[in-house]
């Protein structure tokens, strides 16, 4: 696992297949962010959203979940804000749709179980079609949804990849404020 921001090589690259990543976690957490699984480049460099490209830190900062904009050298300082990271899958994968329907739904039972654990009040899952998947949940929109993981609320993002072409940073800026607004706002509903 690296600790600085040099890009992992092309063997390190392929080294880094069905490796994990540490959750960033503690109790009590407001949002749980939950990715799909850790892409390559992730668990070569052994941080979150680690890809150039990837828009989760450039939208938490844009909605207004940090201060500034964090590396994901960073990640760690999120725990100090009341956030955190976990995955659906832990394995890394080139691509999340080399994850099979069954890992999903395996997945998202051990999401359960931690969430459990650890209390969030709310779970943010970056992917509306790993949602679907791993809670057997095929008509699931973004945002929040009127079901709770335990007694977190769920709510639904977008997957922030780079690849993720149907929304530009600024549309995720605008969903990632609206879990910020609702959770800095005391609205989540229950």
């Amino acid at each position: 696992m690296r600790s600085s921001p040099i890009k992992p090589t092309k063997a390190e690259l392929l080294a880094a297949k069905d490796k994990t990543v540490r959750d960033v976690i503690a109790p009590g957490l407001k949002v749980l962010f939950c990715g799909i699984n850790p892409g390559l480049y992730t668990a070569a460099v052994g941080h979150h959203f680690a890809r150039p490209g990837n828009r989760f830190w450039p939208a938490l900062y844009a909605a207004g979940f940090t201060d500034r904009l964090l590396s994901p050298f960073e990640e760690r300082e999120l725990l100090k804000l009341g956030y955190g990271i976990t995955n659906v899958v832990a394995r890394a994968t080139a691509t999340a749709d080399q994850l099979s329907a069954r890992e999903l739904v395996e997945g998202g039972r051990r999401l359960a179980a931690k969430v459990r654990r650890y209390r969030p009040r709310c779970v943010a899952i970056l992917g509306i079609g790993a949602y679907r998947a791993a809670f057997s949940r095929p008509k699931a929109a973004l945002g929040q949804q009127g079901e709770s993981l335990g007694e977190a609320v769920i709510w639904i993002l977008p997957n922030p990849s780079g690849l993720n072409a149907h929304y530009q940073p600024k549309d995720l800026a605008r969903i990632f404020r609206e879990l910020w607004v609702a959770v800095e706002g005391d609205l989540l509903h229950r």
